[in-house]
Order: structure tokens, then C-alpha cells, then sequence
């Protein structure tokens, strides 16, 4: 029997970096991944192939819609060949796989391709596609099974009508009109893959906007950009029923009056949330508790309720994002090293990669109302820019909240062209505890997009901003 410092149960972002630093810390590990491929869902049906496509949809529309004005001139019709376009996302999700196979021997990780489950606290059967087993001693064990898609109970994913992210990422057609129940990050990234590729597409939320945790200005502007877009959206409505009728999809819902409302499609994309995936892991064998919502307890050290097994990702509770997660996995195996390592999950940013990009870290303007602290409030609009005439990429803005009396940064978010990388400069400002001052103190490059994060700071900063 193999016996390992460290095991860790699968190899999503959460997983594959935490085996990574284990073993960069000098832990003899394992790493356990179910399907054929690593990389969980980031890699295989989540971030990366949506990227692709996001990138190539993206492309199309400016084609179609912008090289005219560049002076690009286009003879003959500008076609959409969805196939091709399948396969170099799934060229994109192989190179990138394969990254993590080369990461695994790099480090001298040991893989196994099967279903890991417990036997006892230090004991862990890994079960193959084939039936066979096979046994593995873990003196420490980091879970990172993640999550898969959630559905309401009235809801049958069939995945041919009636589907998921998953099935949305290998759509063989354009749908002619696509509906998406769920106004979060995925219904609104796939929704305006397939609303640039020559889908109609009709975004249902239950709440009376979309991105209903981020701040409301942000919510504003992009349904003002989609709508402009020609995305349609049904706010404060809640879905009662979804059937495939062969050919179309009915579904029924109630707005915020009460009445009944009616939506026909071919396709219906349900993106309701997602759930953490404990399936198969027999966590009970180990004395892992499970909470109510299905998540894995743990405490501040991320260490379950058996002290030598510790769980990272969307298994637990907080956001699901990767970098969250990856860095759990960081955290985790410096934890079981003896060192003393930290989190800030108020600076854990989350990022929106429609076009105009969304991105927020720290506390909306909401939460600061809601906590009665006092604050000042900075915006600047992307319009302003001369980077952003130049580019065409002028919707948008920078908004920092600080605190009235320090000036300490307390939120940043940002509607606009490249704010996924923009978020960044939020994050290292707030890590050390940056005042509004202090970033509009800065110098900014010009022309650059990051201008406008200057200029939201100097208007947070006795709105004395520059350009407006």
C-alpha cells in the first residue's frame, strides 16, 4: 500500500495547487482525479472553455458589427462556422489539461484516475472506470471535490432542450431564441456568446436585477449595455414551470404582481446556482460532517471535523470562484507544514467576463449602508477616456468607496473594457490598506484604461477628479 504526506481529493484549481505546494513544501502527495482529464470543472466545462468562447464570439461581432468603422473592409458574408469554433475551445481546454498533467510530474505528484473514497481517516479506495480498487494511506487529506450544476425541483435538465452550462458549451446549433433562467455570471456570459453568434436571448431572474450580489450600479449599467445589446430581460419573476414540448421549450413564471407570463424558445439554459459535490466520497466513513446546505464544515484552518482532513473550494461554504479556491489550496498545505499563512475573503475580487467585463472587490455600496458606516464615493466614466474613445470601449466606470474618515479604500467596482485585469490594481491597494489618496497619487499610464481607477480615486478624494 502507497502512503503519502498529503492526499488530495480532486484536481479543480483548489486541488491541482494545493498538491502543487505540498509538494513544493516537501510533502510526498497524491492527487485523485474522477474523470479522464484534470482540472475540474474551471478547466474542462467552466472558465476556460466559456473564455474561449466568449473570445471568439467576440470576434465575430466586431467583425460583423465594428471593422467597418476601422476602416476594415470585408468582401463576401461573414459567416459563424460553430463547429470550428467548438473545436478550438476544445483545443484551448486540452492545452490546458495537459498543463496540469506536466504541473503533476513536475512536482513529482503521484496520480490516480478513479473515484476516491474513504475507508477511515487515513485510508482512502480509489475506485476505477473498470470496478477495480485499489487502497492508499494519507497521513493528511485536502478534499476538493467542487460543485456541479443546481437545479429547482420543477426543472428536468434533459440536456438536449432543456440544459446546463455543461451542455451550453457544446451546443451543436445558434439557438434561434435562447432562454436563461438566472441573471448571475453564467447565464449572462453564455447568454451573450449565443446573442452575439445570432440568438435571440431572453435572461428570467427571480430578483429585480441581475448580478443581484454585486453593486446595484453595476447591475444598472450592464443591463443598460445588454438591453443595448438587444438581451432582453424578465426582472422579478419567478419560475413556476419548464417543459420540453418536442421542438420548443415552454416556460411559465409569475411577475412581481402575480400574474402568470409565458416564454417559448428552443432552448432553455438553466443557471440557478450550483451545488458542492460530495457523491462517492463516503465522507461519513472519515467523521466528515456535512452541513444542512451540503457543504463540508470546516473551521478557520479550513480542517474538517476529522483534524487531519481539511477541505477546499466550492465544497465549502463561500463563493464559488477558482481563485478563491486556489488559494484555499495554497493556504491549506502551508497550514499543514507549520506555517502560518492568511486568507482576506472580503479581498477575494469576482469577475463578470461579458463585454464590457464587471469586477468588484470588497464591500458594495449596499453592505456599507446596511453596517451604517460612513463613506465617500468616487466614479469615473470609461467615456472620459482617451484609451477608451481610441478603442471604441466606452461604456462603463470606476467606482471607489472609502471610508469618510481615514480615506481607507473599502470597495472597488468597475464596469468596462479589461477590468477582469484592472480589479488587480484594487486588490494590492486594499492588501495594504490603501487610501483613495493614495491611489489617485499614483502615476496611472496614458493613455491606458487603469486611468480611470486614478480618477475614481481623485474623485473619492474631495471629488476633485480631472477629466470630468
Amino acid at each position: 500500500m502507497n502512503t503519502y504526506d498529503v492526499v488530495v481529493i480532486g484536481s479543480g484549481p483548489g486541488g491541482y495547487v494545493a498538491a502543487i505546494r505540498c509538494a513544493q513544501l516537501g510533502m510526498k502527495t497524491a492527487i485523485i482525479e474522477k474523470y479522464a482529464t484534470k482540472g475540474g470543472t474551471c478547466l474542462n466545462v467552466g472558465c476556460i472553455p466559456s473564455k474561449a468562447l466568449l473570445d471568439s464570439s467576440h470576434h465575430y461581432e466586431d467583425a460583423v458589427k465594428h471593422f467597418a468603422e476601422h476602416g476594415i473592409e470585408l468582401t463576401g458574408e461573414v459567416k459563424v462556422n460553430l463547429q470550428k469554433m467548438m473545436e478550438r475551445k476544445a483545443s484551448v481546454v486540452e492545452q490546458t489539461t495537459k498543463g496540469i498533467d506536466f504541473l503533476m510530474d513536475k512536482n513529482k505528484i503521484d496520480s490516480y484516475q478513479g473515484e476516491g473514497s474513504f475507508k477511515d481517516k487515513t485510508h482512502i479506495e480509489i475506485t476505477n472506470e473498470k470496478g477495480e480498487t485499489e487502497t492508499i494511506e494519507a497521513k493528511h487529506s485536502i478534499i476538493a471535490t467542487g460543485s456541479k450544476p443546481s437545479s429547482l425541483p420543477f426543472i428536468t435538465i434533459d440536456k438536449e432542450r432543456i440544459i446546463t452550462s455543461t451542455e451550453a458549451l457544446k451546443l451543436k446549433e445558434v439557438p434561434k431564441h435562447l432562454l436563461v433562467i438566472g441573471g448571475g455570471v453564467i447565464g449572462l456570459e453564455l447568454g451573450q456568446v449565443y446573442k452575439r453568434l445570432g440568438a435571440e436571448v431572453t435572461v428570467i431572474e427571480y430578483m429585480d436585477r441581475i448580478l443581484p450580489t454585486m453593486d446595484s450600479a453595476q447591475s444598472k449599467e450592464l443591463t443598460k449595455v445588454l438591453k443595448k445589446q438587444k438581451m432582453k430581460f424578465a426582472l422579478s419573476h419567478q419560475v413556476t414551470s419548464v417543459e420540453n414540448t418536442g421542438d420548443e421549450v415552454v416556460i411559465k413564471a409569475k411577475d412581481k404582481k402575480g400574474n402568470e407570463v409565458e416564454f417559448k424558445g428552443d432552448y432553455c439554459l438553466a443557471c440557478v446556482g450550483r451545488r458542492p459535490y460530495t457523491e462517492g466520497l463516503k465522507a461519513e466513513n472519515a467523521g466528515v460532517k456535512l452541513n444542512e446546505r451540503g457543504q463540508i464544515e470546516v473551521n478557520e484552518q479550513l480542517q474538517t471535523s476529522a483534524s487531519n482532513i481539511y477541505a477546499v473550494g466550492d465544497v465549502i461554504k463561500g463563493a464559488m470562484l477558482a481563485h478563491k479556491a486556489e488559494e484555499e489550496g495554497v493556504f491549506v498545505a502551508e497550514t499543514i507544514a507549520g506555517q502560518k499563512p492568511h486568507i482576506d475573503y472580503n479581498l477575494i475580487p469576482g469577475v463578470v467576463y461579458t463585454w464590457p467585463e464587471v469586477a468588484s472587490v470588497g464591500k458594495t455600496e449596499e453592505q456599507l449602508k446596511e453596517a451604517k458606516l460612513t463613506y465617500k464615493v468616487g466614479q469615473f466614466p470609461m467615456r472620459a477616456l482617451g484609451r477608451s474613445r481610441a478603442s471604441g470601449d466606452i461604456d462603463g466606470f470606476v467606482k471607489i468607496l472609502s471610508d469618510a474618515t481615514t480615506d481607507e479604500v473599502l470597495g472597488v467596482h468597475m464596469v468596462g473594457a479589461r477590468v477582469a485585469d484592472l480589479i488587480a490594481e484594487a486588490v494590492t491597494a486594499m492588501e495594504f490598506r490603501a487610501s483613495a489618496e493614495d491611489i489617485s497619487r499614483m502615476s496611472h499610464a496614458h493613455p491606458t484604461y487603469a486611468e480611470a481607477v486614478k480618477e475614481a480615486a481623485l474623485a473619492a478624494t474631495e471629488n476633485r477628479a480631472l477629466h470630468i
